[in-house]
């Protein structure tokens, strides 16, 4: 059995990368992935708590979280897009403005 530590080192880990990927990134998709490999570690760390504590809780709430995260992926991909449509890049610093 592995201790859940470790998962929840895993999910330090995740989430750092995640962080540091959005801080670095200037490409609109992988800022993208980097905000959902986030979500993905945060939801890793309430499935670990989940299990060591024996209840359901944080099971139920990753299963929002996961629904949340698919209603954002189809919408923010729709807007990038259109962003790549119209600005013919997806690079952050060129999309200064929201008008298209």
């Amino acid at each position: 059995m592995v201790p859940s530590s470790y998962y929840l080192v895993l999910s330090a880990v995740l989430f750092g990368l995640g962080v540091v990927a959005f801080m670095f990134k200037r490409n609109i998709i992988t800022i993208f992935m980097s905000i959902e490999l986030m979500l993905n570690a945060v939801n890793l760390a309430f499935v670990t708590f989940s299990r060591h504590l024996g209840n359901l809780n944080g099971q139920v709430f990753v299963f929002f979280v996961i629904v949340v995260a698919a209603a954002e992926a189809a919408v923010g991909l729709a807007i990038i897009i259109l962003i790549a449509k119209h600005r013919q890049s997806l690079n952050v610093e060129r999309v200064d403005l929201l008008k298209l």
